[in-house]
């Protein structure tokens, strides 16, 4: 199944395990809730999904690489104590608690959850002395005599032995206590993943027109060359600062990240043409509503994937200001809910001490999500800013020696309004941008296969689907309406898989 397919899994297995009785024990026991084993080739996102799960289902994760841990760490060190069995005292042999179920209370004790996913990646490529004790642990849920808390789902993760050979077989008796989930890669379901994690607009426009470099495995005489998931994000967070830093970017570079020499140039090649395109096509200014007849003539002359290519660009550049409204929205609103509960407490209070109070309740349960990793960079920077601004609303008043707390919160009223018109002048110049890309398009394509792309690229983007739905677009209602996307958009596919073929046999 594909990896979108396997987090809902996952989910449901989470929510189906942790489901109580009245009385408060689990619907289903310890002994019958099955270790969850996902199997699937390295670098697909098995990891990435973990941590989605675990936010989703609002429990915490302790992720550990077992290839990194001996027998010692695993199963904790021996020591001699002494016991008495039938009278007698004898000297006997016990463990201290493995450093894996150690993280586990800790991680309880930091972030105040009692519930989570243990999450243990290359559970098959273990070594000879530690196949043992991961064999007892996927069995018995403990390592050596310290038992998984209740309350945690054990998930592993493994590789299949085509990707490395050190993999070891589980024997049936093992297999027979899990629930096993195989994962294939699939980039149209890493699309969705991708925009939503801000990959480079480069990368997405390059796989739109090249599927098939998504994910490759080749052995050769000279060893194995390979791309996966991770290879292009990991490239993606490179490219994104590079080019804010104006960092060179080559095809050396390039091969750092994408271990296969052939897509590695391939793609080299593309994204010079890419940065190219911004400068050839006037980016900015379709951007701001000018529709440059050079752009246009271009354009309606050039070959598909150089279409494609354009069309990426301006998504990437609509997706920016998107997801700065989104997360300025979060800012906003985690805001507007701290001033209400000011207000509820403003006659029993000092309000500069509620403001300092408000202020380090969200830094504290901001703490407290980034210990459980159930929240990304950019929501946690728009939480910050949140706590910042009480903080310069406290030292506001106090500059102003406004002490009288309805006069108080009046001026606060005043500085949380200039935030919201701040954040609708932002709001209208994105969706300016939106309806301006909507006319070019239109002015170069008219209602071609080409607008249905775009369309259905808004669809699937996360920041676009929210923006459009938050604010509306005319020209986005009136595309859908018009193009019939649902019919088209799979006559479209068809076509776009066919040109994929053709590209494959030229390369």
């Amino acid at each position: 199944m594909n990896i979108l397919r396997a987090k809902q899994e996952i989910i449901h297995t989470i929510r189906a395990y942790l489901a109580k009785e009245e009385d408060g024990s689990y619907r289903i026991p310890s002994v019958h809730q099955r270790p969850i084993l996902l199997m699937g080739p390295p670098g697909i996102g098995k990891t990435a999904i973990m941590e989605q799960a675990a936010a989703e289902c609002g429990i915490a994760l302790v992720s550990y690489t077992i290839t990194h841990h001996t027998r010692q760490s695993a199963i904790g060190l021996p020591f001699l104590t002494k016991r008495s069995f039938g009278g007698a005292e004898y000297t006997i042999t016990e463990y201290t608690m493995s450093e894996i179920i150690a993280a586990v209370y800790e991680k309880m004790e930091e972030t105040g959850l009692r519930e989570g996913i243990l999450f243990l990646d290359e559970i098959n490529c273990v070594s000879e002395t530690l196949a043992p004790t991961m064999l007892q642990f996927l069995q018995r849920k403990s390592f050596g005599s310290h038992l998984v808390p209740e309350g945690w789902v054990i998930v592993a993760a493994g590789n299949p032995p085509e990707y490395n050979k050190s993999v070891r077989d589980f024997d049936v008796v093992t297999l027979d206590r899990l629930k096993r989930i195989d994962v294939e890669e699939n980039f149209d379901v890493w699309k969705k993943y991708a925009y939503r994690h801000h990959i480079h607009p480069a990368i997405l426009s390059y796989l739109d027109i090249k599927k098939q470099h998504f994910y490759a495995f080749e052995t050769t005489v000279d060893g194995q060359s390979f791309v996966t998931a991770r290879g292009w994000e990991d490239l993606s967070q490179f490219l994104l600062t590079s080019e804010a830093l104006a960092l060179p970017i080559d095809e050396p570079v390039i091969l750092e990240y994408l271990q296969h020499p052939r897509i590695a140039r391939d793609f080299a090649a593309y994204y010079d043409l890419f940065c190219k395109y911004q400068s050839d096509y006037h980016v900015d200014e379709i951007l701001r509503g000018q529709r440059p007849a050079p752009a246009i003539e271009r354009l309606q002359s050039a070959p598909f994937d150089e279409r494609l290519s354009v069309i990426g660009l301006l998504l990437g550049r609509l997706t920016e200001d998107f997801s700065t409204a989104y997360y300025t929205d979060q800012f906003v609103t985690r805001l507007f809910d701290s001033l209400k509960s000011i207000k509820r407490s403003l006659e029993q209070e000092d309000l500069s001490e509620l403001l300092a109070e408000e202020a380090a309740r969200i830094r504290q349960s901001l703490e407290s999500r980034q210990k459980a990793s159930t929240v990304d960079r950019r929501e946690a920077a728009a939480l910050r800013r949140a706590a910042q601004a009480l903080e310069e609303d406290r030292t506001f008043l106090s500059s102003h020696a406004i002490r009288d707390p309805e006069e108080g919160f009046a001026a606060l009223s005043e500085r949380f309004q200039a935030e919201v018109e701040a954040m609708d002048t932002q709001s209208e110049a994105a969706s300016r941008k939106l309806e301006h890309t909507f006319a070019f398009l239109e002015s170069a394509f008219g209602k071609s296969q080409e607008l249905v792309v775009f369309v259905t690229e808004l669809n699937t983007n996360f920041f676009c689907t929210w923006f459009i739905g938050q604010y509306g677009s005319e020209a986005y209602v009136r595309s859908n309406k018009e193009l019939m996307i649902g019919k088209q958009r799979q006559e479209l596919l068809g076509d776009i898989g066919r040109i994929q073929n053709f590209l494959t046999v030229l390369e």
